[in-house]
Parts: C-alpha cells; structure tokens; sequence
C-alpha cells in the first residue's frame, strides 16, 4: 500500500477542530479523500513514515468462522504492556463482538502483510488505533451488508449489535457466524463507506471499571493472556521446546570488540551432553544487531551446555577493541565531568547567557552523573531456530520481528521469503529485544546443525554483562538568577555516547532524535538559555532502554529546577510553574527539534498548558505544603515525552540509617485520548517502580573494558520494600488532543522526583545515581 495513498486515513485536517469535532458527534465519518499534496506530505510523519506503515484491510485481520468465533491479529509485541489486549479489544469493540467469543493471534513477521511490526516508541496504540477500528468496521459493514443480502433489504435498515445482525422491521437476526462465509466473498467496503460507533455505543474503548450511581458500569475485558501466565500456559521465548532439540550457550568477549585468540575446548567436550563446540564470528564494531562473536556449546541439554562453556579455556585478544579494553567508568565520569566545564556543540541558543550570568544576582550550578544500566528483563534472550533444505525458522521474544528477519536471511544468505519468524510473548522487553542479535546468533549455530532445532539461552549474567547498555550521562547546568530569585539565564551541557554508534563510526555526538528527548525541547520560559553537546565516545554497545534518552535529561533538569527554587527560597511547585509561563503550545521546531518522536508538530506541539495542568494536578492530590514531620519530606518531577504529560510527587521518610522508605506517589498523567485506562494505569505504576530502581539502586559499571556486575546480587533492582506503600495515578480526561504514549512517559520523572523528596527530608542533594550508601554516611 502507498504511503500516499491519499484515500487512506482520518483526515487530522485540524489538530484541536476536527479533534473535538469527532469526540461530540453521534458518529465518526471517515474522510473520504485528500488531496493529494496533503496526503504525500502528512506521509513523512506518523504510522504512515515507518517501515512498512500501516494496514487496515479487514481480511487482514479479521476472521470469524461458522461458530461465530472471532480471532483477531496482533500485529504488535506483547511484552507486559498488554497490548495483546489493548488493541483486540479495540478492533472488538468497533466490530460488536461478545469478547467471551473473542480469540487472539500472533502475527508472525510479514511487514509487507502486517503493517510495520516494530514495537518500542511507545507507539503500537498511538499507530494502530485508527487502522484496527477502521478494520473492525469495515468488517462489521460487510456483515451487515451479508445480511441485507439475504433479506432481500437495504443495508441501511440493518444493524450489527453484538454478534449479530439485525433487521428491526422484522425482527430477523442473524449471528455473525452465520453471516461470515458470505460476508467473505464480498469486496472490502472503501474507507469512505465506514462509519466509526460513537463513544456512546463503545462499549470498552476508554472504559473504566467503576460505580455509576451504585452500579458497576461497563468492565473492560480482562487480559487475554492472564489466565495462562498465572497457570504457567502461556508460551514465551524460553517456554519453546521442538522435539530433537539441542541446546546451546555462548562464550563472549568480555569486552567489546575483541575476538577469540585460541580456544582449548577438550575438557568441555569431555562433559556429558555436549555435542559440539564451535565458533562464531562477531562483527567488530560497530556490532549493530549483529553477534558479539565467541565460542558456543551445544548440548542435549541447557545445563550440560553451560557447563561445557565453564570448562572452555579461550584466550581473548582485546586489540581490535581499541580503547574499549581501557573502559573505567570512574575515569570515564571524571573525563566527562572535566569535559562539561568547557564549551561543547550549540544546540539551542537564545539570548546572551554569558552575560546573564554575570551579571546575575546569584548563580546556581550542578552536574548530574546516571550511570549505564542493562534493560534486564526477567526473561533473558531465548531464541529457537531451525535451518532445512534452504529455509529457516525462529521462534523468538522479538520486539522488532522484521530486523529479526532480516538479520537471519543476511546471515544464512537466504531470501526475506524463506525466513519465517514466530513471536512469542516476552518476558519484559524494555527496548533490549528490539536487538535482535542473540536470534541471528541461534542462526549461526543452527546453520551448522542442518534440520535439527538449536535452543539458544542467555543467562542472567550473560544479559547484564553484553547489553545493549543504556548510556552513561553527564550534565552540567548553570543559571543566573535574579534578586527576587527569578531565573535570567540557563546553560546546560549534556554528554552522552550515542546510540549512533552501534550503527557507523562513532560520532562522539547525540543525534537528533536523542537531543529531542527532552533537552533541545526544554520548555522553561527564560530570556537568555545556551544548550551545548560536548563530545562523548562510546565504548560499549549502546541502546534503547526504556524511556532512553529522556531519563538523563528529565534527571538533570528537574533536579536543578529544584535547586534553583531552594537558591532563591521559593515553593518548588510555584517555581517551576513560574519558570514555565503561561500556557501555550510551542512548535518543537521553534527549539531546533526536527524529530519530534516522529509525528506531526502541528499535530502534537508541546503544550505548556497541558504540562501545568499534571503539575498541578499531582500536587493537589499529593496535599502538596502540608507538614510531614522531621526526616520525611515531598519532591516534585514532571517531564513531556513520546508526546505525553507526566508530573509525579514522592512523599518520602529517610531514618537516621539513611534507609527509604516511600509512603505515597500520586502520578498525574495525560496522554490524550485513553483507549484502555487499566493498562494506562498499569504502565503507570511499573515505571513508577522502575524509575525507584534507577534512583536508589541500578548500576552497571566497567573495569577494563568488563562489565562488574553480573546477576540480581550485583546489578540490583527494586524489590517490595522499596515500592512505594500507596501508588495512585490520576488520569486526566483528555479527549480533544491527539494521542500520545503510555509506556515510557511515566518513567522520566521519577529519580529526580525522589531525589528531590530525599533532600527535602534529609537536606542531602543527590547529583550522582544511584543513591546507594549516599544517605548513610
């Protein structure tokens, strides 16, 4: 399908207009055409602009078989965030079917079929809303128009209700299964023949569990996928067992970059249950999503397999990874901190902050250090792959299947065509299994082991030791203020290796779309602000980890926001609302941002206004000002990013030991339009404890080039005493503004949130993740 295909899509003519046009009508018209000009030009933003873009033929997926049963095509990675439910209920909702005879199936990788299947960005909602609803009800209309052909009746006099159809004069009915051989044989209605249902025929888009006048209204349905994760049913990536299996492990470098010297391999083979020990070749850098290289054990089971690799003696050589087998990451913070004293790259300027300074009443500075952390889902990479007669096939937990696909058929030099991958639900994905580099690394064995399934494990200390690491950072800001404590100038400077790495030639550089996270786009209203890049190199592989780029950004800003407040003996809350303005929506590329999570800045503007209104809202509902009692205190964050609205408020003891312990986090959230509240409120609450992690806890350090933790003793994370005792998030009905993100929002604001709760108990300022031991001594 043409990416400008100007007869495609609701037509966003006019982001606020057509918006609130559409949430008042009895019923949602789809746009017959465009123009053409508009059409192309709207196709560089959006669902439209990636890989593949989008599908809404009903046929596609949607089938109803003679029983009546529906099963509807996820086309999106199922990770946690429950978008195996989120988007079924969503084409099941528009179409009228009774979700007890509802079913799911995964789509395997065909983008050419499927539409892009590439779930991170915090997009699969966002992308897919209008494309299933429009598939549902192109769906229901030729059930509809099935029936009326059997009645012998206009189609207008008939009606799909649930599972069925019916025509009022008579008081006929048929049930959607009787209807779906006929409907078909029928052609697919154009896009200007769809009718959406109103809200008020919805029955489970934005609907949430609750009492209405002493009744439960309507209950969203329950997660398609519950039952069988609690029942241990369901099937993810490690769960895959083909019979005549052999499984395998694999021996990294330790450090990036280095390849295998030698190998004496005779006492792994002497183990019982290896089969063979081979090598693979890595890539060198940059790896992209391709293996590290080393030496694998294949076995008849997983543990014979990692035995054999304890009894491997390999001999590393680390010349080809340069200075990478220097990596140290306290000589690393200290040059990068030395680094940030000096002027870096010009991203952002306006006015003349030099002067500012100067001339400042008082001037505030600080420099915020986060380290690097592995995504560390509690499901390690897993893949399953067999290779036969020219073909292969995976079985893998991929967030991204098509690069998984492309990776195999490069590797094994096959055509796209005759590689077949199979996505299995993941066990957390947090952006590392966007990479698909442990599926091709499965390939590389299997090809060696023609018809026979190769399993291929991760440990945990596998994970942690050769993630695609989240970057390490440092930021340093300065701000001039004047004698009523008002902020006159903001210079900030952020150093981060970049993603871009993994991909080309370093370039020491961040790149557009990781300066849009936050940093160019920082919406503070100020006369005089300079944002600089100085150079940062990489030495490790860098990826996205959940939030990315945003969460250094937000820890920075935010936490000096605070520290300007204190300087000039202000409410924080009153200040920052201050250093905001009032509310107005400012184009992102008035800050020199072109990216703008790829969507439409017409369309999506950063709306000051809407970022009050969650800074406001947290802090009401927090009982912001009220006393807390010595040692306890209560910190504000808020951030814009993948297009939505989070503010969040800790309200936290510190004992005299400089032990946590966080009584309360009240979230105010606005991402737009909310399709599944639940989930909203799920995702929600998993940042919040995500982002508690990454504030008191999660560290991945190197020596040498090699990571220093290695499994849950070393590299930790939240456990339930650190959760917080009461989480409560508060939504706010956003109808009328286009849709945003849900899964990465939440996570930004929350170190710097704690961190700033934790000084207002203790009086300590935290610069430096994680907490550790800061507070005990």
């Amino acid at each position: 399908m043409s990416r400008s295909d100007a007869t495609l899509m609701l037509a966003n003519v006019s982001r606020r207009g057509l918006l609130k046009g559409l949430a008042g009508g009895s019923a949602l018209l789809l746009a017959a055409r465009w123009d053409m000009g508009m059409a192309s030009e709207k196709a560089q933003f959006g669902a439209g602009a990636m890989p593949g873009g989008w599908v809404d033929n009903p046929n596609v997926f949607i089938h109803i078989d003679s029983e009546g049963l529906v099963t509807i095509v996820n086309n999106r990675a199922e990770m946690g965030q429950g978008i195996r439910t989120s988007l079924v209920m969503v084409a099941a909702d528009e179409l009228g079917a009774d979700w007890n005879r509802v079913r799911v199936r995964q789509a395997d990788a065909n983008q050419e079929k499927y539409g892009n299947q590439n779930t991170d960005g915090s997009r699969s909602m966002r992308h897919w809303y209008d494309p299933m609803r429009r598939a549902a009800a192109a769906a229901r209309l030729m059930l509809e128009q099935a029936a009326a052909n059997q009645w012998d009746v206009p189609v207008h006099e008939v009606r799909a209700q649930i599972h069925k159809v019916v025509h009022s004069a008579s008081g006929r009915e048929l049930g959607f299964g009787e209807l779906a051989k006929a409907a078909r044989e029928l052609d697919v209605p154009g896009r200007d023949a769809l009718v959406l249902k109103s809200d008020g025929e919805l029955r489970f888009i934005g609907k949430e569990a609750g009492l209405v006048n002493g009744e439960l209204n309507a209950v969203p349905p329950k997660a398609v996928d519950g039952e069988d994760i609690v029942t241990g049913k369901a099937i993810f990536g490690a769960d895959v067992d083909l019979e005549g299996t052999l499984y395998a492990v694999v021996a990294r470098p330790p450090v990036y970059g280095a390849r295998v010297k030698s190998v004496d391999d005779s006492d792994a083979l002497k183990v019982s249950g290896v089969k063979k020990v081979l090598r693979i070749e890595g890539t060198g850098q940059p790896a992209a999503f391709k293996p590290l290289g080393g030496v694998a054990v294949v076995a008849s089971n997983t543990w014979a397999a990692m035995e054999g690799r304890k009894a491997l003696k390999i001999q590393w050589d680390t010349g080809p990874a340069g200075d990478n087998a220097n990596y140290t990451s306290d000589a690393y913070r200290k040059s990068l901190e030395k680094r940030a004293q000096s002027p870096g790259k010009v991203i952002r300027q306006s006015g003349d902050v030099e002067t500012a300074l100067k001339e400042a009443d008082k001037r505030v500075s600080a420099t915020y250090y986060m380290p690097h952390m592995a995504q560390s889902p509690m499901e390690p990479p897993a893949a399953v792959v067999r290779v036969s007669k020219g073909k292969a096939e995976a079985w893998a937990p991929v967030q991204n299947p098509r690069a998984t696909r492309e990776g195999i058929a490069g590797l094994l030099k096959m055509d796209l065509e005759k590689v077949t991958v199979h996505q299995t639900l993941l066990g957390g994905g947090f952006g590392r299994k966007s990479k698909p580099d442990f599926v091709t690394e499965a390939a590389s064995i299997a090809k060696e082991f023609q018809g026979q399934p190769i399993k291929l494990q991760w440990s945990r200390e596998d994970d942690i030791q050769h993630a695609y690491f989240h970057a390490v950072s440092v930021d340093h800001l300065e701000a001039g203020l004047d004698a009523d404590g008002k902020a006159t100038s903001w210079r900030h400077r952020t150093l981060s290796p970049s993603i871009a790495s993994l991909f080309a030639p370093d370039p020491k550089h961040k790149g557009e779309f990781e300066l849009g996270m936050g940093f160019n786009t920082m919406p503070f209203s100020i006369p005089a602000i300079r944002l600089e890049n100085p150079p940062a190199p990489a030495h490790v592989r860098i990826g996205w980890f959940r939030s990315v780029y945003n969460l250094p950004h937000a820890w920075a800003i935010q936490s000096f926001a605070h520290e300007m407040a204190v300087a000039a003996g202000k409410d924080h809350r009153d200040y920052v609302l201050d250093l905001l303005g009032p509310g107005r929506e400012v184009h992102n590329l008035t800050f020199g941002d072109g990216w703008n999570y790829g969507e439409d800045p017409d369309l999506y503007p950063i709306d000051v206004a809407r970022m009050r209104r969650v800074i406001e809202r947290a802090t009401k509902e927090a009982g912001w000002g009220r006393k807390t009692g010595q040692g306890r205190g209560m910190g504000l964050a808020f951030h814009h990013s993948f297009l939505s609205y989070t503010a969040i408020v800790f309200d936290v003891e510190v004992s005299k030991k400089g032990e946590v312990t966080i009584h309360r986090a009240d979230i105010a959230f606005d991402c737009g339009p909310q399709a599944n509240p639940e989930r909203i409120r799920s995702q929600l609450e998993g940042a919040c404890v995500m982002g508690i992690g990454i504030a008191l806890k999660s560290e991945v350090s190197f020596k040498n080039g090699v990571a220093q933790q290695d499994n849950f003793d070393s590299y930790l994370i939240p456990r339930m005493p650190d959760a917080p005792n009461v989480v409560r998030v508060h939504l706010i009905d956003n109808p009328d503004d286009a849709m945003g993100g849900v899964g990465e929002p939440g996570l930004p604001p929350v170190a710097p949130a704690l961190c700033n709760a934790i000084y207002a108990a203790t009086g300590k300022r935290i610069r430096r993740l994680p907490v550790g031991d800061q507070l005990s001594s």
